[in-house]
């Protein structure tokens, strides 16, 4: 399984933090396009959650998240609906766990993307530049869909 590495990631940061608005809505579209099913489980999160807050997260996170697997030059098919009903039931087991235990590698076998994983428990757990940080509850919840994404991605993943 191809890995996505932490300059991937970096790269991937990079782009889309340096997007102005029309550039960001050109990245966001096309990932969009390339992965509508997967985004609309992703965003059917913070209705689901009931929080306004975790929608603007979660564009923006799909946008560097799928830049990141661009980066790293992996090639990811078409999530579909089958994939995530699948995928559903042995991640909420994998996330249970996790939660009762803190064991990190549970969750690094079961996405299959450790670095981005790493990734994704910095930037939740951390204050950003200007010193703001996430609420518990919107941390937690962002934590959770983008390792879904990860996940699925992965599961995705064209050999």
């Amino acid at each position: 399984m191809k890995q996505v590495s932490i300059n991937a990631i970096e790269r991937a940061i990079e782009k889309i933090d340096n997007l102005d608005d029309d550039g960001l809505e050109r990245v966001a579209e096309t990932y969009a396009m390339a992965q509508d099913i997967l985004l609309g489980y992703v965003l059917s999160a913070a209705e689901e959650y009931q929080n306004q807050e975790l929608e603007g997260l979660l564009v923006y996170y799909f946008c560097i998240i799928n830049e990141a697997y661009a980066q790293e030059q992996i090639r990811c098919g078409k999530v579909n609906e089958d994939m995530i009903e699948e995928f559903e039931e042995p991640f909420f087991e994998v996330l249970d766990q996790y939660f009762e235990t803190e064991d990190e590698d549970l969750l690094f076998d079961f996405t299959e993307q450790s670095e981005l994983i790493r990734f994704m428990m910095m930037e939740v757990s951390t204050p950003d530049e200007d010193g703001s940080t996430l609420n518990d509850e919107t941390a937690t919840q962002l934590f959770i869909v983008t390792a879904a994404l990860t996940t699925l991605l992965s599961r995705a993943i064209q050999e």
